[in-house]
């Protein structure tokens, strides 16, 4: 057994403020000295496009700051989303927080282990040509390989 810390994640959303912490904590953890996987599945294989087209939904997220109090009903309205979504990309490049896909070029610069979902990937019938170099496919036990022995196992 290995004396190297191990940090198995499981990534399942695909938006654009869902899209940060699996990144974020995997390449804290690959600085460290960990060995870090993530296991993308459900909507969470958008992560691994390479064009990263996310958007930001409030629906589904009461905890979200919003500027103004704003009714679920009015978030739902068409344009709300996009709107969203500009504020929050302003707001997260005013704060210096660093571009999305910078971050994840960080992680695959890190070794951090990037496995998309088999099952998702042909349930939904992704063309995996969209997806960015280096990603690994396997299923669950392939994840389980490696969380089963991990110190640390998030679901995101």
């Amino acid at each position: 057994m290995s004396d190297e810390k191990k940090l198995a994640i499981i990534a399942t959303k695909g938006t654009l403020d869902w899209a940060y912490p699996p990144f974020i904590l995997s390449s804290t953890a690959a600085a460290l000295g960990y060995e870090t996987q993530i296991f993308f599945t459900f909507y969470g294989l958008q992560l691994l496009k390479k064009r990263l087209d996310l958007k930001v939904s409030s629906l589904g997220n009461p905890g979200m700051p919003m500027p103004v109090p704003m009714p679920v009903l009015l978030q739902a309205l068409p344009g709300m989303q996009s709107m969203m979504t500009v504020m929050m990309k302003k707001k997260m490049k005013a704060k210096g927080v660093v571009d999305l896909e910078e971050l994840r070029k960080l992680c695959i610069e890190s070794d951090v282990k990037m496995i998309a979902c088999q099952m998702t990937v042909d349930l939904f019938e992704m063309d995996t040509k969209e997806f960015i170099k280096g990603v690994e496919y396997g299923g669950a036990a392939t994840f389980f390989e490696f969380a089963g022995e991990s110190d640390i196992c998030l679901f995101i």
